[in-house]
């Protein structure tokens, strides 16, 4: 029973004990300071020692036209395009010029076989036969009636004949110089020449092959004179306001990206390409020493008659990271604060638009963006 009883007391006071030092820790942690947060450093802010190292440029504003860069190809001017065909159908015996050579006008581009020619020309044979049977029956029948031994209207009838004969005669040979055929020379053999001076651009045809009738039949050549060409460029519907008729464009030919060239919008399309919605602008311009081919890519940077106010700074104040442009603007006590902006086109005394951004007219900028990035990187 003692011994029962001794452990209990130890027991109770054990946990009168840990009670004690419970309320001590308590009392404790009730009496500690409150928990102090501290901003994180912003990363886009730089403080230097010495700010002085690094020149300063006040965001200024001009007056700029408005500028757009899209993509276009060099194509044929239409209007001096031409679809060389031939009326005549038959086979081909002679191919005299190929895709891509430098013709005149008038040159020989194929020879053809036609039959149709030769059915033409056995028409307009039998039509002088008929002619001149029907002009010796003229002849006879006004002998006899000046001898009063035919009738008036036999007469009639005997001219009637020779009149018709002769418009067979004038139909028949028009439908062979229709067809390319000479009266002169009689022959089922047709020179296809160019109708105009310059290159083939377009061959649909190859020695031996038949020739059909126009119907549902291609041109066999297609002749272009390149001294004037046209740049077709697409241009979004959202860009449209930009361009205007009578506007110049700078180009840039992918080929040679050294050249300028320079064009004048002379259309712009009224429909769009449903897919694209887009709409084609052409841009007409001379082509000297034939330095443009069709098909080639070529960039245009349109440029408009009308100008607005727009922010400039030197284009070594901006720093192009992570595909954005960025300028360091400066604030009180040395520090600069990292600014995104949007960056339009460069002008010509080395100064570049800022079309967008978290700056204003007049606010200090460091003038070598890529010097003092590089510096703060060390730091």
């Amino acid at each position: 029973m003692r011994t029962r009883a001794g452990c209990w007391l130890a027991a109770l006071a054990a946990a009168l004990l840990l009670t004690g030092c419970s309320r001590g820790t308590t009392s404790a942690n009730d009496n500690a300071p409150p928990a102090k947060i501290e901003p994180a450093p912003d990363q886009g802010v730089y403080q230097l020692p010495h700010p002085e190292q690094f020149p300063l440029v006040r965001v200024g504003t001009r007056r700029v036209p408005d500028e757009l860069l899209v993509n276009g190809v060099v194509t044929p001017d239409v209007q001096r395009t031409v679809h060389v065909t031939s009326l005549a159908g038959g086979r081909v015996v002679d191919i005299r010029a190929r895709l891509g050579d430098q013709v005149a006008k008038g040159q020989v581009l194929l020879v053809i076989d036609s039959s149709d020619l030769a059915g033409a020309i056995s028409d307009y044979k039998k039509a002088l036969a008929d002619e001149v049977l029907s002009r010796k029956a003229l002849d006879r029948a006004q002998t006899l009636h000046s001898h009063g031994a035919l009738a008036e209207k036999d007469l009639e009838q005997a001219e009637d004949a020779e009149a018709k004969a002769q418009v067979d005669v004038t139909t028949a040979a028009e439908r062979i110089r229709l067809l390319g055929g000479d009266l002169a020379q009689l022959s089922p053999v047709i020179e296809v020449r160019s109708p105009v001076a310059g290159a083939i651009v377009e061959q649909n045809t190859a020695g031996g092959e038949g020739v059909k009738s126009l119907d549902n039949s291609p041109s066999l050549f297609t002749v272009a004179d390149l001294s004037s060409v046209w740049i077709l460029c697409d241009v979004y519907e959202n860009d449209l306001a930009d361009v205007h008729l009578g506007d110049y464009a700078e180009l840039r030919l992918n080929a040679y990206p050294e050249r300028r060239l320079r064009g004048r919008v002379g259309n712009i399309s009224p429909v769009l390409d449903p897919v694209t919605r887009a709409a084609k602008v052409r841009l007409e311009l001379p082509n000297p020493g034939g330095l443009m081919r069709p098909g080639m890519f070529a960039t245009a940077r349109f440029v408009s008659t009308r100008s607005r106010e727009r922010m400039v700074a030197p284009a070594s104040s901006l720093l192009r990271l992570h595909d954005k442009d960025w300028v360091f603007r400066s604030e009180n006590g040395g520090r600069f604060r990292r600014t995104e902006v949007q960056a339009g086109p460069a002008l010509a005394d080395g100064w570049q638009e800022i079309l967008a951004g978290g700056i204003h007219a007049g606010d200090e900028i460091v003038s070598d963006a890529l010097q003092f990035s590089s510096t703060t990187e060390e730091m």
